[in-house]
């Protein structure tokens, strides 16, 4: 049995489950840091990385206290009710419950008390994940244009329209309020879930940002500071 410990920590703006994009990638401006753990501090364990555009992430799933406990999952893609195989679907609800993401190298700055950090944009993690190893994507092997994507290329997926009003928007940095817009888009909401009445509430970049979403639009209601 392999022993794996992580290498690095994720910090992002999304500090809880609810809101995290279901892909990496779709959420293109949503920034983030890798702080790596004490023994792998060191810019010689960075070297070259500047180099690439891209990284491959393997996290774990530390929010998600629940095991698999069958061998089908619902996707969102599908709407939470058709059920396909844990291995025909990239369910957090996984035997080994490992995430593995695509990530934009934004930068790879060298601090005092942290060593180096990788800034990154796009990831699917939430604040605090454990990166267990990090790898450079290498377009020649890694990129596939004729790639079949199954059920993700027979139920095409239609982002929301965001409104958010003037006076909640500049509580936010221009870049923070494109992320968060991109964020909102993917409907952070169970996909069986359609109540126009319903409020729904999500941390962003220390916020509670509070919505509603009606016939395809996305209005944010309320944004509090987050106690």
């Amino acid at each position: 049995m392999i022993e794996i410990h992580p290498v690095a920590i994720f910090h992002s703006p999304m500090t809880s489950k609810f809101g995290i994009p279901r892909q990496s990638g779709v959420a293109d401006k949503l920034p983030g840091r890798i702080i790596l753990e004490p023994p792998y501090r060191s810019i010689e364990a960075v070297r070259g990385l500047k180099t690439f555009s891209h990284l491959w992430l393997i996290w774990g799933f530390s929010a998600n206290p629940h095991e698999a406990n069958g061998l089908t999952v619902r996707p969102p893609r599908l709407g939470g009710n058709e059920r396909v195989g844990v291995f025909a679907s990239r369910s957090p609800f996984r035997p080994n419950g490992l995430g593995l993401s695509s990530v934009y190298i934004n930068n790879v700055e060298l601090t005092a008390n942290e060593g180096p950090v990788i800034h990154v944009l796009g990831a699917d993690l939430m604040d605090g994940t454990p990166i267990y190893d990090i790898k450079p994507y290498v377009a020649y092997t890694d990129s596939h244009p004729d790639a079949r994507s199954g059920f993700v290329d027979t139920h095409e997926w239609q982002p929301l329209q965001v409104d958010i009003p003037s006076s909640l928007a500049r509580l936010f940095s221009s870049d923070e309020l494109e992320a968060l817009k991109q964020v909102l888009a993917q409907d952070p909401r169970p996909r069986y879930h359609d109540d126009p009445e319903r409020v729904y509430g999500m941390p962003f970049a220390g916020f509670d940002v509070h919505f509603q979403v009606k016939d395809g639009s996305l209005t944010v209601t309320e944004v509090l500071p987050k106690l």
